[in-house]
């Protein structure tokens, strides 16, 4: 019973991974507004402006608080990108709840 039964979930498990990156790329892009733009183009200058800083000047305290505000601005990019991201957590219980099903 076994023998049949791995195979198969390995199956199921590797049909619904391929299924979700295919469905990830086929998303319509959609419009941003002009305050979006906006915001987008802010976040990028900053960026940009953060990679051409000599850092090494700075103490670790600074470089710390850098690190933060970039983690902070990209959060925001892909807010303001849009789209539907599945976490690690959720696709194991969606997987769990497959197998308790069939």
């Amino acid at each position: 019973m076994k023998k049949i039964i791995y195979p198969l979930m390995l199956l199921v498990t590797l049909t619904f991974n391929f299924n979700f990156a295919y469905a990830a790329n086929d998303q319509p892009k959609t419009e941003l507004t002009a305050e979006q733009r906006a915001e987008l183009s802010r976040i990028t200058s900053r960026v940009e402006e953060i990679k051409s800083m000599d850092k090494s000047n700075l103490s670790k305290d600074e470089r710390k608080a850098l690190r933060k505000e970039l983690k902070e601005m990209k959060k925001k990019a892909k807010a303001i990108g849009g789209g539907v991201y599945l976490s690690v957590g959720a696709i194991i219980i969606i997987i769990l709840l497959l197998i308790l099903i069939l």
